[in-house]
């Protein structure tokens, strides 16, 4: 499901809820490009998509990396969720530890996919839903760093 199909409503719907995979290995984490046609074309993301009726978000997570990118994951844990208010766009971004179970990775609706350290993560290059994602987890990670006496 791309999010072009996901513009139709006013900003002032109800919000609709929309999964986003945090994937991360050996301190790094996964990011993927919009290909440059379509809403939010050439800027990063999380990985994820819309929810089908009645689809639990953990299911509709991990059948939206299975069809955007080719690979069995595993859904998890809920991390944080944030609304999202654009001209074209009301959703409610729902985050979720996921774990990748395969690494054949196809891109449909990316045409980039990356490992990148947190510290290096730009806000600016992101979607406007997935930015605030990127500022709670420079927080988090910045949390985790030892402090100096």
């Amino acid at each position: 499901m791309t999010l072009d199909s996901m513009t139709k409503k006013p900003a002032t719907s109800v919000l609709m809820k929309v999964t986003a995979a945090l994937i991360e290995r050996n301190g790094k984490i996964f990011i993927a490009r919009r290909k440059p046609e379509g809403l939010f074309g050439g800027f990063w993301e999380f990985p994820g998509g819309k929810l089908e009726p009645g689809e639990r978000p953990e299911r509709g997570l991990e059948r939206e990396l299975a069809e955007e990118l080719g690979v069995e994951a595993r859904a998890e844990e809920f991390l944080c969720s944030f609304p999202y208010r654009g001209p074209n766009l009301a959703i409610e971004l729902v985050v979720y530890k996921t774990f990748l179970l395969s690494d054949n990775i196809r891109l449909t609706d990316h045409d980039e996919v990356r490992w990148v350290d947190p510290s290096s993560l730009d806000e600016s290059a992101f979607a406007d839903p997935d930015k605030p994602v990127v500022r709670w987890i420079r927080a988090r990670h910045q949390d985790q760093e030892p402090q100096e006496d």
